[in-house]
């Protein structure tokens, strides 16, 4: 390697290429980037669980996303091309017999048009579609959050849930500047912790939002922290809708209506979801090296420790 000196004369031991000089982005820098050919024969593949294999009661409860067939076949998820994702689900998940991935998602609004529902059901579909197990939580009649409710039926399927899943994908309107007490209040019933459990230390979680004007990332920064402090891996890429009201389909409109429309905002979203997808696959098989973390394991010796020196018989010490 040539060594080449600094304006004030110190040896860098860093060989400069000619092409960087005046390069402002430094793109001479950056990794090559490899072009990924997806395989053709994927095009137009649906790795969906059929009616025949799904539970019904899981369908009917948690699957309000679902088109009828006659829909569902020719809308715009139909035609998106996934193919390198498709490839991976089948090669990794369906034909190695695997579990499908276990994708629990949250939004945040109770409206009767609620734009983060209408989202969440549009990122379902595209999950659905590349394979995965997904179920949507209903927020509605889940109690606010207290030290009290903690058995109320709504709170305790939503503690399963979260236990039951890989990856979460969140979905909240932005309301005075951040996401909005619905959303919130989901997360505050999903404790860190349940008796040795971590409900959801490890898993992936993909985040968007709505905004009812100009665009905003307040409530995927703050869904962001709230990741973070779940344990959970955020991957990079997220979704935020302006003026979400102009972005969708009347209710009786295209595609069995309230469809998102075409723009590159509803690219972003498919983006998301496809590398939703991939980090959940690459991760899964190593959720458990997420919860295994030094500080935990001392205070495991030491109650071990402690218990040990408790169940041993007082020595005699009198005369």
């Amino acid at each position: 390697m040539a060594i080449n000196s600094s304006a004030n004369g110190i040896a860098t031991g860093i060989k400069t290429s000619p092409q960087s000089n005046g390069d402002i982005n430094n793109t001479a820098a950056a990794r090559a980037q490899v072009l990924i050919e997806g395989d053709i024969s994927y095009t137009g593949r649906d790795l969906s669980i059929s009616p025949a294999e799904d539970d019904a009661q899981v369908r009917q409860d948690y699957r309000p996303f679902l088109l009828a067939e006659e829909i569902a076949k020719g809308d715009w998820v139909a035609e998106l091309e996934l193919n390198t994702a498709l490839q991976i689900v089948d090669r990794e998940i369906i034909r190695k017999s695997q579990e499908r991935l276990k994708v629990l998602v949250l939004y945040g609004s109770l409206r009767e048009r609620s734009f983060s529902r209408l989202l969440a059901f549009e990122a379902s579909r595209i999950l659905f579609r590349l394979g995965c197990d997904v179920r949507v939580y209903n927020p509605a009649g889940l109690p606010v959050k207290d030290d009290v409710q903690f058995s109320h039926p709504k709170v305790q399927e939503l503690r399963e849930l979260s236990r039951w899943s890989d990856g979460h994908v969140w979905v909240s309107p932005e309301q005075h500047g951040t996401l909005t007490a619905v959303f919130k209040n989901q997360i505050d019933w999903i404790p860190l912790s349940t008796g040795s459990v971590r409900p959801t230390q490890g898993r992936t979680l993909a985040i968007a939002q709505c905004n009812g004007g100009s665009q905003s990332f307040n409530s995927v920064n703050s869904l962001r922290i709230l990741g973070r402090w779940m344990r959970m891996f955020t991957i990079p890429n997220q979704s935020s809708i302006p003026k979400a009201y102009t972005q969708f389909t009347e209710k009786d409109g295209p595609e069995g209506g309230s469809r998102l429309m075409p723009s590159g905002n509803r690219e972003r979203l498919v983006d998301c979801m496809e590398e939703f997808v991939k980090y959940t696959i690459v991760m899964r098989p190593h959720f458990d090296l997420f919860g295994d973390r030094f500080s935990e394991r001392m205070q495991r010796k030491a109650k071990e420790e402690k218990a040990k020196a408790q169940e041993k018989p007082h020595e005699n010490t009198s005369a």
